[in-house]
């Protein structure tokens, strides 16, 4: 028998779907993925051109445990010009991708019991990674247009509340946290001393000329109760290269080190050396992505909002849209029932071979969540597959 604590665990909804269109295209259907958080471009040729010379050169052995120091000072610098923020490369901690990063940081942060607060709809990982670290996880429900809800996120903090954990450019929303938001997150978390989890992944995919706010960079004091996540996956199309960093005070990114030392020692050692060639020669490559991506974003948008009964916010970072569908449930066709926006799901797979994600998985259960990160070629062709599913749908 397996523990409690994996019995208890659902598995990550966007990866099992990942693994089924796998095999529907391995046995030769074309199947139109929306459902992927992977952008489509390649890694800049920079860092690969980078790995291939730490290969060559023999960087293939033991690392000190939280990142060699030239990739710990470029984060650092990185961290410095972008967003405010001023840390130590002894306050940094590399890890294997920022899932990894996220998961010490619970880890590092909560005991038994304590609760964590997060503002729903949310990513598919935060709540059962706060339940493997033997956490509450304290969902709360965000405003219409998914900006936070201060006076329920209030509400919601008892004597066992820990932290508060926000993801802005948010996953699967796109809703990008503004500076008076998080200037009251701040002060909310200040009055009831809590600590901030900032998954600050998606940091370089905001839209329409929006600044990302570090809610570390408003204060000393909130720096030095904020851990900052970020990672290369999204911004350098890293997906696969899995690496990811934390940044926090201190005694914070020690206790983080040590907890990594007992579970992957350092991340990849090439990788790192490539890493470093990414933040210091890719931006260009990062400017062209985003705005490839904005592109899609609006003509995504214009195609959703213009089938019956759909209805999508405009959102301003990430690759993600998040429509609501509600519309359709309870719809048929023939003797299938569309009870759940994951029939809705499974019926778009089935019948229009096309891979969206049910709201149910990030605790939205009347929308789906649809990514842009492919190409416009393959979204049209996508988009007119499900116009003529949804059409054969009735009452």
């Amino acid at each position: 028998m397996v523990s409690k604590r994996i019995a208890q665990m659902t598995p990550s909804a966007t990866n099992m779907l990942t693994g089924r269109v796998s095999d529907m295209k391995s046995a030769g259907i074309d199947v139109i993925s929306f459902n992927v958080g992977e952008p489509d471009f390649p890694t800049p040729q920079p860092v690969i051109d980078s790995c291939c010379g730490a290969l060559n050169t023999g960087r293939t052995k033991y690392e000190a445990v939280g990142g060699i120091q030239p990739l710990r000072e470029s984060i650092c610098k990185k961290l410095e010009e972008d967003n405010g923020l001023h840390y130590k490369p002894g306050q940094i901690c590399v890890s294997t991708g920022a899932k990894q990063a996220l998961y010490q940081a619970i880890l590092a942060i909560c005991d038994v019991g304590d609760e964590i607060i997060v503002p729903k709809p949310c990513w598919v990982s935060y709540v059962e990674m706060i339940k493997l670290a033997d956490g509450v996880p304290v969902l709360v429900e965000t405003n219409e247009d998914f900006s936070l809800d201060m006076g329920k996120i209030e509400a919601a903090v008892t004597e066992r509340t820990k932290a508060i954990l926000i993801n802005s450019p948010n996953n699967p929303t796109g809703a990008v946290y503004g500076r008076e938001t998080l200037e009251a997150l701040g002060r909310l978390a200040l009055r009831y001393d809590l600590y901030i989890i900032s998954d600050e992944v998606y940091e370089k995919l905001i839209y329409g000329g929006l600044e990302h706010i570090s809610i570390a960079s408003l204060s000393r004091e909130l720096l030095e109760r904020t851990v900052v996540i970020n990672g290369f996956s999204k911004a350098y199309a890293m997906t696969g290269w899995r690496i990811g960093y934390s940044a926090s005070s201190a005694p914070l990114a020690k206790a983080i080190t040590g907890l990594q030392s007992h579970i992957t020692s350092n991340s990849t050692s090439f990788v790192q050396y490539a890493a470093v060639d990414a933040l210091r020669k890719c931006e260009q490559s990062v400017t062209d992505m985003r705005a490839v991506f904005e592109e899609r974003r609006d003509y995504m948008l214009g195609r959703l909002n213009a089938i019956e009964g759909i209805s999508c916010l405009r959102p301003d970072g990430a690759f993600y849209l998040m429509p609501e569908v509600g519309y359709y449930i309870g719809k048929h066709v023939g003797d299938r029932r569309i009870g759940s926006s994951a029939d809705l799901c499974e019926y778009l797979l089935e019948e229009a071979h096309v891979a969206v994600v049910p709201g149910e998985a990030f605790y939205l259960p009347e929308s789906i969540r649809f990514s842009y990160s492919t190409s416009l070629e393959q979204i049209e062709k996508g988009m007119d597959r499900i116009e003529r599913a949804l059409k054969k749908l009735e009452e």
